[in-house]
């Protein structure tokens, strides 16, 4: 069964959506896409539009089961 999208409990900073679940579903460093995720709100002028959809994936997407 292929990559489920899931908040991480071990691997965040504010609520786990960049850290575990899109690093992890994404094979990439959660740091780098912290990075990213901080570098396009500030040349946007911190643009609404991604600080809502971080707040929404936060709710939407699902914590990680413990296993």
């Amino acid at each position: 069964m292929g990559k489920k999208l899931y908040r991480s409990d071990h691997d965040k900073m504010l609520a786990g959506v960049l850290g575990g679940g899109v690093a992890e579903l994404t094979d990439l460093d959660a740091t780098i896409l912290r990075i990213i995720y901080v570098i396009l709100t500030i040349f946007t002028a911190g643009f609404p539009p991604l600080f809502v959809l971080y707040i929404a994936s936060a709710i939407i997407i699902p914590r990680r089961e413990a296993e």
